[in-house]
């Protein structure tokens, strides 16, 4: 480069990624407008992105044909500069309704920091709502079996932890969730116990109000158990039938008689308090499938959890999916409405060096939550001494030190044990398996989930 010129780098073009930071730049330079703009008690605006990834302005019907439309064309205009190909073209960048409940039509939405009349809005092309988390159920306990990646024990150590339940006299109910996977009932039930129909069935079933057809035969109860009982709900019943067709169907909503709506996450929500109506279970246990879809999305989110068992294997893919996962609780303001109900489980913890394993798992899990989830601790200032200040402590927050075994972040460890690999049946490992056995490989999840449920009865 010749002496006196400055490299001169274009400015970067607006991508998807680039939305948001761009979406709160424009919030942040026109406070003072918007503020002024949406002055009413009861105003909104709506930053809603579409299926395509474009943006416009969702605002009030009141605002169309006032005087103030003109300063929020200006407004508009300006972000729709910045943002690119991700903009609406001139004269459609903003919409108008007559209230925030009829523009969002069950989007994800979520307040933008530091706006309390500002949402985001996506428009997904799949009903997955991980910015919603609804409250936790108060009297049967949840427990959801979830993992990033496939293939880490999951549905057989929810197996091995209904069987332990059951031994201490626990009624256990177990949803197989897994429905682009199922299999969890054959390790509960044999062949000549499955049900005549399953989740699966009654999903579809219900789509036509034909739903308790099926309803009284979608359940049974495991052979396994002994002083409390397992019922067990697949994902299918004995006879399959044409499930292929059935499950590109489970995920659409219920049109009602009277033009509401039913996402497949409520009708699914529904048919778990019917079922636990009529079972009266202790305890709930859900199987999710693994990674980051609708039906991960409804188990841990939208259907009560109490508690959300986080499976993980050491590795970057593991802590990646689940970095991805909190940020967008972060970013969605609701990490607080589900972080106390997160626990890692280290899977399949091998054999050989088992300590420095569960050691870099915790690691790197501890590094994921403060990154994510757990409160930044500062220091106290309590006043000058000699001449410099001095701390008093730490403030208050949701955090945990590195090595605490009783934080979400330390695994409870289910170990690789050579009797649960490969096997050709887990229901007949079960049947003929002791205790001691178990608790040498399923020890620390089962004592965990046995604590917390106990908890719950006791609180």
């Amino acid at each position: 480069m010749r002496k006196g010129l400055v490299a001169q780098f274009p400015e970067p073009i607006p991508t998807f990624d680039l939305i948001l930071p761009t979406v709160r730049n424009w919030l942040q330079t026109h406070t003072g407008s918007l503020n002024d703009l949406l002055s009413n008690e009861d105003d909104w605006l709506l930053v809603n992105r579409d299926l395509n990834g474009r943006v416009r302005l969702i605002l009030p019907e009141r605002f169309e044909e006032s005087e103030l439309c003109g300063r929020w064309d200006l407004l508009a205009s300006r972000l729709m500069q910045c943002l690119g190909k991700h903009a609406y073209p001139q004269k459609t960048e903003i919409l108008f309704e007559a209230n925030r409940e009829q523009a969002l039509q069950g989007a994800t939405s979520y307040l933008l920091d530091g706006f309390t009349k500002v949402w985001m809005v996506d428009r997904l092309a799949t009903e997955a709502n991980w910015a919603r988390i609804e409250a936790e159920t108060e009297n049967v306990s949840r427990v959801v079996f979830f993992s990033i990646k496939g293939g880490v024990g999951r549905s057989t150590a929810l197996a091995a932890t209904a069987w332990r339940l059951a031994q201490d006299g626990k009624r256990v109910l177990v949803l197989d969730l897994d429905l682009e996977s199922p299999g969890l009932s054959s390790a509960l039930l044999p062949s000549e116990r499955q049900p005549m129909y399953g989740i699966t069935d009654w999903l579809i079933e219900d789509l036509v109000g034909n739903g308790d057809v099926v309803f009284e035969s979608m359940v049974a109860t495991s052979n396994l158990s002994h002083d409390g009982e397992i019922h067990v709900v697949p994902a299918h019943g004995a006879d399959h039938g044409e499930y292929i067709a059935k499950l590109g169907r489970v995920w659409m909503p219920k049109l009602n008689e009277d033009g509401t709506r039913e996402t497949w996450s409520s009708r699914l929500s529904r048919l778990l308090q019917n079922l636990e109506e009529r079972i009266q279970p202790d305890v709930l246990l859900i199987d999710s499938r693994s990674g980051i879809d609708e039906i991960a999305s409804a188990c841990i989110t939208e259907l009560g959890a109490n508690l959300i068992l986080l499976f993980s294997l050491e590795g970057e893919q593991t802590w990646n999916g689940y970095r991805m996962l909190f940020e967008q609780w972060q970013r969605a303001g609701v990490a607080q409405q589900i972080r106390e109900r997160l626990q890692v489980v280290g899977a399949i913890v091998p054999e050989l060096d088992r300590v420095e394993y569960l050691a870099g798992l915790r690691e790197h899990s501890y590094e994921v939550f403060v990154d994510t989830l757990y409160d930044e601790i500062a220091p106290i200032e309590v006043g000058e001494v000699d001449g410099a200040w001095r701390v008093g402590g730490l403030s208050e927050g949701w955090n945990f030190d590195e090595a605490d075994e009783t934080s979400p972040h330390h695994p409870w460890a289910v170990n690789w044990h050579r009797s649960f690999a490969g096997l050709l049946s887990l229901q007949g490992r079960l049947a003929a398996i002791d205790s001691q056995e178990v608790e040498s490989v399923f020890g620390a999840l089962i004592n965990g989930v046995s604590n917390a449920v106990d908890g719950r009865d006791t609180a």
